[in-house]
């Protein structure tokens, strides 16, 4: 299932307007921050207490999509020794947020920030996520969680310490912008040097057992009235930028670990009928794997852009199923914490300005290097992120596929009655109905037809595309496709990144 993408430059669109209403009033997304909320947010930024350390003189970049204002995460790496030193700047949002302060209360409330075309419900008041606790590109140093890894000639992490400092952010770059400047030979040391740790990083999931899935993304652009789907395949420096994340998740999560005291993301291992299922899949779609061929070097092996392995990739979403979060506040927890996926134990801890969870992963860790108590209010806390996250995560879930399937029948719904070709990447025999995945424009929605041939392609016709409900039906025209035998139809699910959701660079934190 492709990533999603949405580039507005006019607001929500005017075609979808009325839809994301009623899904945001359904969901209970809020539109605005109350009065003393944004009060308190005011209050709070005027009276920051900045930490005493200094790292100005570190020459941190941001890497985000292009505009981005609610900057996380900037980055450092130099040589030391045969080896490498990342230094990593997280936002220091509880610099910013005083626990139990109205803030405090509504970031509990939302969880996380919820995004929509051409505006977002944010985690905390744009005062302090789009401007003062950003790591913008600006002349006041900004208050961050700096984490140093030190990473060996074979990438293995062999020391990571976070701490309080003042940063400064050099510039905001881009994706493309910094692919670019490695292509053609003008990036810095550190970026350069970001391509090399990347790599390493990447071969050490490689030997562990992880897995990312290489979906294409889905871009979704509108322009006023002018509207315009296309695929596009992941840059490699996204790809770089994020197991620098991933790493730095890993080494929150043996922090919190060792100490006893924290919360973990947690992804439950693929239980062995899925697995049997899913090899059936491949077989029914005449994709080989050999029975020695672990899971991992499979996905590796399948190519995005045939129309069988889609199908494959679509049917691979299904096999980790059960994310969430464990807290533990009294030593180290019993049974299996890893995040499967990833084959490795680890903590969301570099989006804080965008997810709740974060900003208590980043408070035990400082405390912890510090040589400190875990402040009490954390501790509070733990128990009940887990269910916080979860309800957050349910709403946000259900709040991005009403957008997509608002923007999709947006695309389409001066189409109905047109034949379109696309391949079918789920079938559903016993409801004479599927998935269809469209080359152009780029849409998946359902089809409605008896015996569709699963990673086949196939003409359909539009029969409705109602940008105010969200529906996108097509059907396919004729029936008797033929039986592909005996095969385990996996029901659909949707995943994305968005231009105004996680970036890319954020890949694995699911």
């Amino acid at each position: 299932m492709p990533k999603r993408v949405f580039r507005s430059d006019t607001g929500v669109p005017e075609r979808i307007r009325e839809g994301v209403a009623d899904l945001s009033a359904r969901l209970g997304v809020p539109e605005h921050f109350p009065d003393e909320v944004v009060a308190c947010a005011k209050a709070n930024v005027a009276n920051v207490v900045l930490p005493e350390l200094d790292y100005t003189h570190i020459p941190f970049v941001t890497i985000d999509p292009p505009g981005a204002k609610d900057l996380d995460q900037a980055l450092f790496i130099e040589r030391a020794g045969d080896g490498f030193d990342v230094w990593y700047a997280i936002a220091d949002v509880a610099s910013w947020v005083h626990p139990g302060d109205a803030v405090d209360l509504e970031a509990h409330a939302r969880g996380q920030t919820f995004y929509a075309p051409g505006t977002r419900a944010s985690l905390h008041p744009p005062v302090m996520s789009e401007n003062a606790a950003s790591l913008l590109v600006s002349p006041t140093p900004r208050p961050a969680a700096v984490w140093k890894m030190h990473v060996e000639p074979d990438g293995k992490m062999s020391d990571a310490t976070v701490t309080r400092a003042l940063v400064r952010n050099r510039a905001q770059l881009d994706y493309a912008e910094v692919q670019t400047m490695l292509r053609e030979g003008s990036a810095s040391e550190s970026l350069q040097l970001l391509r090399v740790v990347g790599k390493l990083r990447e071969e050490r999931e490689i030997a562990r057992g992880g897995v990312s899935l290489p979906l294409p993304e889905q871009e979704i652009h509108s322009d006023g009235e002018r509207w315009r789907l296309s695929y596009r395949a992941s840059l490699p420096i996204e790809s770089w930028n994020a197991q620098i994340s991933l790493m730095t998740g890993m080494a929150a999560a043996a922090i919190m670990l060792d100490a006893g005291v924290g919360v973990l993301r947690t992804l439950p291992p693929a239980d062995p009928p899925a697995l049997r299922r899913l090899r059936q899949t491949a077989h029914a779609l005449r994709i080989s794997w050999p029975k020695k061929m672990a899971y991992p070097d499979f996905v590796r092996s399948l190519e995005p852009e045939e129309q069988s392995h889609q199908a494959m990739l679509n049917a691979c979403t299904m096999l980790f199923r059960g994310a969430g979060y464990t807290s533990f506040t009294e030593g180290r927890p019993e049974g299996d914490l890893r995040h499967n996926a990833l084959a490795m134990n680890y903590a969301h801890t570099t989006a804080p300005l965008r997810r709740l969870v974060d900003r208590y992963v980043l408070e035990v860790c400082l405390a912890v290097c510090a040589g400190q108590e875990v402040p009490e209010w954390v501790i509070e806390a733990l128990p009940d992120l887990p269910e916080t996250m979860a309800e957050s995560d349910r709403r946000a879930k259900a709040y991005e596929r009403g957008l997509i399937s608002l923007t999709e029948a947006a695309v389409l719904c001066t189409e109905t009655g047109k034949e379109f070709t696309g391949t079918v990447i789920e079938a559903r025999p016993e409801k004479d109905d599927g998935e269809l995945m469209l080359a152009e424009p780029a849409v998946i929605a359902k089809v409605e037809g008896d015996d569709l041939p699963y990673g086949e392609e196939i003409r359909v016709k539009l029969i409705e595309a109602n940008p105010r409900t969200g529906v996108v039906r097509f059907r396919a025209p004729c029936a008797g496709y033929g039986s592909i035998g005996h095969v385990h139809w996996l029901r659909r699910q949707v995943t994305y990144t968005n231009h105004w959701t996680s970036r890319p660079g954020d890949r694995g934190e699911s």
